[in-house]
C-alpha cells in the first residue's frame, strides 16, 4: 500500500472516532501501519502482505484478524473501542422484499 491511501485511512479513522462520540487518538506509525488509541486500548492497523484475499490485519488486544475492506476496518475499531455499540448485520440479496 502507497502512503496516500494509508493517510486517507488515517483521516478517515480520525473522522469516524469523532463522529461516534469516542475519544481516542489515531496516529501513522512506520510504514503503512496506523496505530489507534482510546478506551484504554490500542489498535493496530497495517496492510495485508501481498497475495492474501484481503487488505488490512487490524490487531486488538494482541489478536490478529483480517479485514477485507475499509468497512471492515471500521467495523472491527468501532467494537473495540465502543462498548455500547450494537453491531448490526446487512445481508444484500439479488431477491424481492418480501413483508410479513
Amino acid at each position: 500500500m502507497t502512503a496516500a491511501p494509508s493517510d486517507l485511512l488515517c483521516e478517515l479513522l480520525a473522522q469516524s472516532l469523532s463522529a461516534w462520540h469516542v475519544s481516542g487518538e489515531v496516529r501513522r506509525e512506520s510504514g503503512s501501519a496506523i496505530l489507534i488509541s482510546g478506551g484504554g486500548r490500542q489498535i493496530l492497523v497495517e496492510p495485508a502482505p501481498p497475495g492474501l484475499p484481503f487488505r488490512w490485519h487490524v490487531t486488538v488486544d494482541d489478536r490478529k484478524r483480517p479485514a477485507i475492506s475499509v468497512v471492515a476496518v471500521l467495523r472491527q475499531t468501532r467494537e473495540a473501542l465502543d462498548p455500547g455499540y450494537a453491531t448490526q448485520r446487512v445481508r444484500v440479496a439479488a431477491f424481492p422484499l418480501v413483508l410479513t
